[in-house]
């Protein structure tokens, strides 16, 4: 958009004024949803940014999903599954997980506004994280040690 006789990529007034107006309307019928700022700022606020984030691999029915009491969730990276069941218990949540191959791996769950607990799986790659606050939730394996540490991420699931 330009004036005619003006330079190229400069906006008219006009133009100007019609994009406000679009960027007005957009906010009306189409804003963004609350807290998203808050929840990308929580995602991407790890110390270590050498990460590597799971994808979810199956995902039952009501995993994850607000109300629901329980569910389980499996998430995968290249050589590494994370299995975790949820249980809801009162105002807080119980995650039961598994991770394969087992191992005693560092295991930490970050829920926003809440900070973080940590525990280590035993020998057979269970581990257990009891009284989880509802929030924005994310957890995190630590491999190894901290010469040769590697650190993996799941995607946030809202508890």
């Amino acid at each position: 958009m330009k004036d005619i006789g003006g330079a190229p990529g400069q906006l008219s007034p006009d133009d100007q004024m019609l994009l406000a107006e679009f960027g007005l309307l957009l906010e009306q019928v189409d804003p963004p949803p609350g807290g998203l700022v808050e929840r990308v700022q929580f995602a991407i606020a790890l110390e270590d940014l050498d990460v590597e984030v799971a994808r979810w691999e199956r995902v039952d029915a009501l995993a994850g999903v607000r109300g629901s009491d329980q569910g389980t969730i499996t998430f995968t990276v290249s050589d590494l599954t994370v299995m975790i069941n949820l249980t809801k218990i009162g105002k807080t949540h119980r995650i039961d997980g598994w991770l394969v191959p087992a191992g005693e791996y560092g295991v930490e769950v970050r829920v926003a506004e809440h900070g973080s607990t940590s525990t280590t799986a035993d020998v057979g790659g269970r581990f257990v994280l009891d009284e989880v606050p509802c929030g924005t939730t994310q957890i995190v394996v630590h491999i190894g040690d901290a010469a040769c540490r590697r650190t993996v991420v799941t995607p946030t699931v809202v508890l």
